[in-house]
C-alpha cells in the first residue's frame, strides 16, 4: 500500500494512518511530497513504515521506482491532500515521486483532501475534484470542524482512523461513488436510555456503530446526512454528516419523525429500547428502600418508531417515494430461528430492506464486526459475510441504490 502525504498542517495525523495500516498488517510505503517533510520528517514515516522514503523520480532510477511503486500497490491512500495536489493530480502531472506513481497505479486510489474551507469550495478546486471523481479516483468528502488557527468549517482531515476503515471498505471491494448527491438521508443509531431514577436507565449494548458506518458511506456517497444518534459520544462524527442528540426512545421518535419528513432514504439502525419505567423517581432509589420498587417494577410500551415511519410514508407525511430501511437485533430460541424472526418483522414493519443481526455476549453489539442477512420484499434472503461495519454498511446501501435505479 502507498501512503502519500501532501505538505499541510494535518500531515502529523498520516502518522497515526501508517501505524493504523502497518497493525493491520499492510506493507506501506510512505511517499510524501517535498512540503509535506516541511512538517514530518522523513525518519519519522520511515521508522513507522519500515521502509526508506523518497520524494523523488531521481532516487533509484536503476528500480525504475517512480513506475514501479504505483505498478505494485494494491491501493494508494493520499492524506492529507492539498488543494495544490489535488490541482497536480487533476492535470495529470508527474514531476515528483507521488505524483508520478498515482498516475501509474491501476488500483484504487484514495484522496482524503484538507484545506481550508474556502479553498475547499473554490470552483477550481471543485472542479479538480470533480475530474478526479470522473477519472475513477474516489475523493473523500473532508470533515467539518477546526482549522488552522481560529477558523473552523469544511476542510479538516477526518480522523485518521475512518481514512483507514473507508479504505479497507474501498480496498475490499466495495466501491463508493459519489452518486447521491442531492439526497438527504437520515440514520438512527446507536442505544436509548430509559430512565429509572436520575442516575440509573434501562438500556442495552448498542455503541452505535453500524449507524455511524452507514453515515459514512452515505456521506462519502455524496448525500446530505443527518444522524438522530442515542449513546455513541465515544463515536467520531462521519466526514460531512449532522449529529442530533437525543437520550430516550421517545426523544428519538420525535426527532426522526422532523428529521424525516423531507429525506429520500430513512435508516432505522438505532436500538432502541421497546419498554420504559411507568414512572421515574425523582430522587435516586435507596438500596433495601429500593428492592420493593424494583421487584415490581411497572414497564409500558414505547413507540414503534420503525413501523410509524412507514405509515407516516402511507399518510404522505413523508415522501411517496422515500426508502425505509431497518434492522432485526434478533436471538432465535429452541422454536424459531434469526433469519425467521427477521423475516417476519419485515412483514409486520412493511420496510423496504430490513438487516438482520444474530446479537449476544460478544456478537454484533459492541463488536467492530457484523453480519447477517439483507431482506427485501420479494426478494431471496442475501447473505451478509462477517466483515466491519463500514463494509456491512456498503453493502446495505448498494440495495438502496438497486431500489433507487429502479
Amino acid at each position: 500500500m502507498l501512503v502519500g502525504v501532501a505538505g499541510g498542517i494535518a500531515a502529523y495525523k498520516a502518522c497515526h494512518l501508517i501505524r493504523d495500516f502497518t497493525e493491520h498488517g499492510d506493507d506501506v510505503r510512505v511517499i510524501p511530497t517535498e512540503a509535506a517533510l516541511n512538517f514530518v520528517g522523513a525518519a519519522t514515516f520511515e521508522a513507522l513504515s519500515g521502509h526508506p522514503v523518497s520524494t523523488t523520480v531521481f532516487d533509484a532510477v536503476d528500480e525504475v521506482q517512480h513506475v514501479a511503486l504505483g505498478q505494485q500497490a494494491d491501493a494508494v491512500v493520499i492524506a492529507p491532500a492539498t488543494a495544490d495536489l489535488i490541482a497536480r493530480l487533476a492535470c495529470g502531472r508527474a514531476d515528483d515521486l507521488l505524483s508520478a506513481s498515482v498516475l501509474v497505479a491501476t488500483c484504487p486510489v484514495i484522496i482524503a483532501p484538507a484545506m481550508h474551507t474556502e479553498m475547499w469550495l473554490n470552483p477550481a478546486t471543485q472542479d479538480n475534484v470533480a475530474t478526479l471523481r470522473r477519472r475513477g479516483v474516489i475523493v473523500m468528502e473532508p470533515a467539518h470542524g477546526r482549522l488552522t488557527g481560529v477558523d473552523s468549517g469544511a476542510g479538516r482531515l477526518p480522523e485518521p482512523g475512518q481514512i483507514a476503515e473507508f479504505a479497507r471498505t474501498i480496498i475490499a471491494g466495495h466501491r463508493v461513488d459519489h452518486d447521491w448527491h442531492g439526497l438527504k438521508v437520515v440514520i438512527s443509531a446507536g442505544g436509548t436510555q430509559e430512565n429509572l431514577d436520575p442516575v440509573r436507565y434501562l438500556g442495552n449494548r448498542s455503541s452505535g456503530r453500524q449507524g455511524f458506518a452507514l453515515g459514512e458511506v452515505a456521506a462519502q456517497r455524496g448525500a446530505d446526512v443527518t444522524i438522530v444518534a442515542g449513546n455513541t459520544d465515544a463515536l467520531p462524527i462521519p466526514s460531512g454528516a449532522s449529529v442530533v442528540r437525543v437520550t430516550s426512545t421517545r426523544d428519538m421518535h420525535k426527532a426522526m419523525n422532523a428529521e424525516a419528513a423531507d429525506a429520500d432514504i430513512v435508516i432505522m439502525a438505532a436500538a432502541v429500547s421497546d419498554y420504559r419505567p411507568a414512572s421515574v423517581a425523582d430522587s435516586k432509589m435507596k438500596k433495601g428502600a429500593a428492592d420493593e420498587d424494583l421487584a415490581h417494577l411497572e414497564l409500558v410500551e414505547n413507540p414503534d418508531i420503525l413501523k410509524g415511519l412507514v405509515e407516516r410514508r402511507e399518510n404522505g407525511d413523508l415522501k411517496r417515494d422515500a426508502i425505509i430501511v431497518g434492522f432485526a437485533a434478533e436471538t432465535g430460541d429452541a422454536h424459531t430461528t434469526v433469519l425467521e424472526y427477521a423475516q417476519q418483522k419485515l412483514l409486520k414493519k412493511g420496510c423496504d430492506v430490513l438487516m438482520a443481526n444474530e446479537v449476544g455476549e460478544g456478537k454484533v453489539f459492541g463488536q467492530p464486526t457484523s453480519a447477517g442477512w439483507i431482506l427485501r420484499k420479494g426478494a431471496d434472503p442475501v447473505e451478509v459475510e462477517p466483515g466491519s461495519k463500514q463494509v456491512v454498511a456498503a453493502q446495505i446501501l448498494n440495495v438502496v441504490n438497486e431500489i433507487l435505479e429502479r
